[in-house]
């Protein structure tokens, strides 16, 4: 007799229905649904200046901010996934009635010990199978830190990593500038 789990798969039909009317935020993985845990305050605090300050430089552009509301769909073979990113640049929108995107030029994580694994693991995987994508950025609530995943010709990803309030993310991609200490402004690190 076997032990295996039987799991009731979720539809992305009934998941999109149910997030529409939730409360809470849940992510979805291969037709399993993920409850999202609240955010601290230091986290919210990085997430919300990266919306801002890449939303103002955006204005007018062709370019837009989402913060963490919006939903992104990945879509692979036997693989499908809706993700709450804490910010993301869409260049190329879905139409107005859709509660998620899928074509996302940069996305931002804010990364802490308790997301880290996933961040840096399966989210990073996943994003970066996206082809519009040309940007992950990955912003540690512990220090004035980033790591900057960006797409190169050939479709694979460079990583480098900058530290210092003193410094500036070039997103040439989309015509802005993350400065560090924008993105950091009102955080005070231990």
């Amino acid at each position: 007799m076997s032990s295996a789990l039987k799991w009731d798969l979720i539809s992305e039909v009934d998941y999109l229905a149910s997030e529409a009317n939730s409360d809470t935020k849940n992510e979805y993985r291969e037709g399993v649904i993920y409850a999202m845990a609240g955010g601290k305050v230091i986290h919210n605090r990085i997430a919300s200046n990266a919306t801002i300050t890449l939303g103002g430089q955006l204005k007018g552009k062709p370019c837009s901010v989402f913060n963490s509301d919006m939903k992104i769909r990945i879509e692979r073979p036997r693989d499908l996934r809706f993700y709450y990113p804490d910010a993301s640049v869409i260049c190329d929108s879905n139409p107005p009635q859709d509660s998620f995107q899928e074509k996302p030029k940069v996305i931002i994580e804010v990364v802490s010990e308790s997301t880290r694994r996933i961040d840096e693991g399966e989210k990073r995987e996943a994003y970066t199978s996206i082809e519009s994508l040309d940007v992950y950025l990955l912003a540690e609530i512990d220090e004035p830190t980033v790591q900057i995943w960006r797409r190169k010709n050939d479709a694979s990803f460079d990583r480098s990593v900058i530290s210092g309030l003193d410094q500036v993310i070039d997103l040439a991609e989309i015509g802005a500038k993350l400065p560090l200490s924008e993105l950091f402004e009102g955080v005070e690190f231990e």
